[in-house]
């Protein structure tokens, strides 16, 4: 089911509400504090774009393997992408860019139980109509700036509600490895050497070699060669305007 507001505060956070379940889908217009990841708020123009939330229950799924689900939802979005002509990549874990810029940003939140993941809510965010955006954002895009053309939004919606749950079909049944290869072969700058940054400011120069299927970001540093993993907020992209 699709539940449709025109505003909320979070979509995330609607969606907590037991009453929905797996596949359902809660959209909202605007949003007075939508989230995005390392804490950044997440800005969308009414009428513009979409802002959802998406609900799965992945109990077959244990913790440890957590991360497939993130593939699952970006390989959802890269499929809808080509459908309309748009190639787009997927930025460690799940931001999506076309070229250098963002088109949607993602917040998957997990709630645990029983050894094994009980519920799944991504927040998806996807510029669609947008073609002017705050200048403070670093490195937006839209389906409308990349193609020249608006698109119907309801029907973006229903190929990717229908493209993501046939993948996590997919990983219901065990397709792990197919999966974890199409994740590898769809990342953003993979085999690219580029600057990056630690926690700790230091920069390095390194190239993507891939991701582990528990979701450790693999860079092959060139000064030394060394392959060293990464997870999450241990490094960051250094992505120039």
């Amino acid at each position: 089911m699709i539940y449709r507001f025109d505003i909320l505060g979070s979509t995330n956070d609607e969606a907590r509400n037991p009453l929905y379940r797996e596949g359902d889908v809660i959209i909202a217009e605007r949003q007075t504090a939508g989230r995005g990841q390392r804490g950044h708020t997440w800005e969308s123009a009414e009428g513009k774009n979409l802002t959802f939330s998406l609900i799965l229950e992945p109990k077959f799924l244990p913790i440890n393997e957590q991360f497939l689900l993130s593939e699952v939802l970006a390989l959802g979005l890269v499929d809808t992408f080509a459908e309309y002509g748009i190639e787009a990549k997927i930025k460690w874990t799940n931001d999506i860019y076309v070229g250098e810029k963002k088109i949607v940003g993602m917040l998957i939140e997990n709630s645990l139980g029983g050894g094994a993941l009980a519920r799944t809510i991504a927040g998806i965010g996807l510029n669609i109509n947008q073609t002017e955006f705050d200048p403070s954002l670093p490195n937006p895009t839209s389906m409308a700036l990349v193609a020249g053309c608006e698109f119907d939004r309801e029907d973006v919606l229903s190929r990717l509600h229908a493209n993501i749950l046939s993948l996590y079909e997919a990983l219901r049944r065990g397709q792990k490895e197919m999966l974890q290869s199409r994740y590898r072969s769809t990342m953003y700058r993979l085999g690219e050497k580029h600057p990056y940054a630690l926690p700790d400011g230091s920069i390095f120069e390194g190239i993507i070699r891939g991701v582990r299927p528990s979701g450790e970001l693999l860079i092959e540093h060139t000064a030394d060669g060394s392959l060293q993993e990464y997870l999450f907020k241990q490094v960051e992209f250094i992505i120039k305007k």
